[in-house]
């Protein structure tokens, strides 16, 4: 099994607002430190907190899609397309497909917590597109059960969220305690964020905050110890197309 586990101390740190909103990133920019590099589509992945609420003002996005999940609390938003605020709470979503460039300003409330992922959807193409967003309530998504896991899907297997990054599949699965599979497609990257809980993975315990990342595998045994709430992103192992990343390479 090729499994690499990130521990929360060794990801990438940031703030804003003078130090009012706080961060830890899986995956951050070069310039933050981190150890994890961006892999297939998956661009930057950060948890941003605030206790007593800060605002990240307006600044400008082009050519990726910015996804945020609302973790705990409520977060607002605006943007140049809407010139307006909205909010969003715990369990809801927000994709931007920033296209040709738009704004964007957001407000993470007393208590909160959110999730902001980036991922490259063929900048090639959407470098000429018009920018456009939506947002999700979490009633809008789809819920199952399987195999005693529940999960709260957003996109791939009928998740109704509509992003131009192919193959992504993305998930929050409740588990309880005890000795559990996961099933995994084998031609994808598969991420997870462990928010609650205690998991042990191939006899190595991950704690809250800890990042894990499997490939090459169908199934993932996990032992939960401690009940877990894990939000996990798929991405495909290879892509059509070729990353931001590739592109300035060359």
């Amino acid at each position: 099994m090729s499994v690499k586990i990130l521990k929360v101390e060794d990801q990438a740190t940031g703030s804003f607002a003078a130090g009012a909103i706080l961060e830890n990133k899986p995956i951050g920019f070069p310039q933050d430190g981190g150890t994890q590099q961006p892999y297939s589509s998956l661009f930057y992945w950060a948890n941003a907190w605030s206790g007593n609420g800060g605002l990240i003002g307006e600044h400008p996005h082009k050519m990726f899609e910015i996804m945020s999940f609302v973790i705990e609390g409520e977060i607002q938003h605006y943007d140049s397309k809407m010139d307006g605020w909205l909010s969003l709470n715990k369990g809801d979503a927000q994709i931007i497909r920033s296209g040709n460039g738009i704004t964007h300003a957001e407000r993470i409330m007393k208590g909160g917590r959110m999730f902001q992922v980036w991922f490259d959807p063929n900048i090639q193409k959407t470098m000429s597109q018009e920018a456009t967003y939506n947002d999700y309530r979490s009633s809008d998504m789809k819920y199952y059960e399987e195999d005693g896991i529940t999960y709260k899907n957003y996109i791939g297997n009928g998740g109704p969220v509509i992003m131009d990054s192919e193959g992504v599949e993305i998930n929050e699965l409740n588990i309880p305690k005890g000795n559990h599979e996961i099933k995994l497609n084998v031609e994808k990257i598969h991420s997870f964020y462990l928010l609650q809980g205690k998991v042990s993975v191939e006899g190595k315990e991950l704690l809250e905050h800890d990042f894990l990342i499997v490939e090459n595998e169908a199934v993932l045994n996990i032992v939960v110890n401690k009940d877990a709430r894990l939000f996990t992103i798929a991405v495909p192992q290879q892509l059509t197309y070729k990353t931001y990343l590739e592109l300035i390479k060359n």
